[in-house]
């Protein structure tokens, strides 16, 4: 059902054009890198889908703020307190050009991707959702954007229903009027794969979602980092992602939510700061987005995420994809010469800097173990995508996700670690 895709044979070892981008200057940004690692082995970091790593810059405004002027936000008038909030301010504005929302007004911090679904399957699901609803999603997403939506169903008395995958990974829109009914309320999608890597075509798909009455949820955790996003010019509703995949701190992630539905959600924690007035008969909520912000945020790690954004920016979008598009096709090429390898998902065009294999054979985690031995750090596992998984065939694969600081180079040690895990495995040469 999921043979291999076809392989550019053209990229050849020496041809790689990084263009614009410098990747030798962005990797100086970055401490981790330029640590030796036992027995002197240089890394190489292959596991950005999972967690990017962070430069300097992030890492000094992090501890910036504790050395220099912390306090709890949104609290106090002294000067602490009034430069945290205008620095939180500041980092909701950059949110929200990086996106293209309207207002910052309508970016809401949280602690990351998985809270950010889960806020709007319960405040948007338990106040719209009715028995016979459905909510349209598909077999390659993330569990944090299965799971929720499957709970507040049952809950609700709605239904989950999956559009279908092509043979090579894409979402089958030729099916879209098959599985997309008039009961159909909410459509949640990712915007890349964390597994196929497979990019999602978000503006057809808010199109559709839209003629037919139902709302958008964009699942922006892995496509955030690699390419342009504007929840305008897309029409997409909601836009969750976390800080730690866009080279920021963890602990701290992005819900955007249009302001007449974030207005006319019930709020999704209770406590301080989210509040318009309080007494013992009972309490009324601030406007977004404090109604959604209750407690003390992550206060050091929001603001640090503005000075991720304006690293990620300060590259550029452009360079950046074409960076890793083009260390893509070079692993694509150079992977499919492995005997045993298979690589899973479409092709280079249609797919983001991620490659998730198997190897007839060998085990994933044990491939994972003697690729470490060479320095090589790869995600193995089910990637918090069992039913993908379960489409693929297989119990597990082994992926290579690729960030701004990673070389061709690095895939040549990929390749090379591999080959060194096939011969400690024994398998046929």
């Amino acid at each position: 059902m999921n043979g291999q895709p076809p392989m550019d044979q053209n990229i050849k070892p020496g041809t790689f054009d990084p263009g614009q981008l410098d990747v030798e200057r962005i990797r100086r940004e970055f401490p981790i890198l330029h640590r030796p690692l036992p027995k002197g082995l240089p890394l190489v970091f292959l596991d950005s889908a999972a967690s990017a790593q962070k430069p300097h810059s992030v890492i000094d405004r992090e501890r910036e703020v504790y050395e220099n002027f912390y306090a709890n936000a949104y609290r106090g008038v002294y000067q602490f307190g009034a430069r945290v909030d205008e620095e939180l301010e500041g980092t909701r504005a950059r949110v929200q050009q990086l996106i293209g929302a309207e207002e910052p007004d309508e970016v809401i911090f949280t602690s990351g991707t998985t809270m950010s679904i889960n806020l709007v399957a319960t405040a948007w699901g338990r106040r719209f959702l009715k028995t016979g609803d459905e909510i349209l999603l598909n077999p390659m997403e993330h569990h944090a954007n299965l799971v929720p939506w499957q709970r507040v169903a049952g809950d609700c008395g709605a239904a989950c229903r999956y559009l279908p995958l092509t043979a090579d990974g894409r979402l089958d829109l030729s099916r879209w009027d098959e599985y997309f009914s008039p009961r159909t309320r909410m459509v949640a999608v990712t915007g890349m794969s964390n597994v196929l890597g497979t990019i999602n075509p978000i503006r057809e798909i808010a199109q559709r979602a839209h003629a037919g009455g139902a709302v958008l949820l964009l699942d922006g955790a892995q496509s955030i980092p690699h390419s342009p996003t504007n929840v305008r010019e897309w029409n997409v509703d909601f836009l969750a992602f976390s800080g730690h995949k866009i080279y920021g701190p963890s602990g701290v992630g992005v819900l955007y939510g249009r302001r007449d539905l974030l207005e006319a959600m019930d709020p999704f924690l209770g406590g301080g700061h989210m509040i318009d007035r309080v007494t013992l008969e009972g309490s009324t909520w601030a406007q977004p987005p404090a109604k959604f912000e209750a407690g003390t945020l992550p206060i050091a790690q929001a603001i640090a995420l503005g000075t991720a954004i304006d690293f990620v920016q300060g590259i550029g979008f452009d360079a950046i994809e074409r960076h890793e598009q083009l260390l893509l096709r070079y692993a694509h090429a150079e992977l499919s010469k492995i005997r045993g390898l298979r690589i899973h998902g479409p092709s280079p065009e249609h797919k983001g800097g991620i490659v998730s294999f198997t190897i007839q054979d060998a085990h994933p985690e044990d491939l994972a173990q003697l690729m470490d031995r060479r320095g090589v750090f790869v995600r193995h596992g089910h990637h918090c995508t069992m039913p993908l998984h379960e489409w693929l065939g297989v119990s597990a694969t082994v992926r290579a996700s690729f960030g701004i600081y990673n070389t061709p180079a690095e895939v040549d040690s990929l390749v090379s670690a591999i080959q060194f895990a096939r011969q400690k495995l024994r398998l046929p040469e």
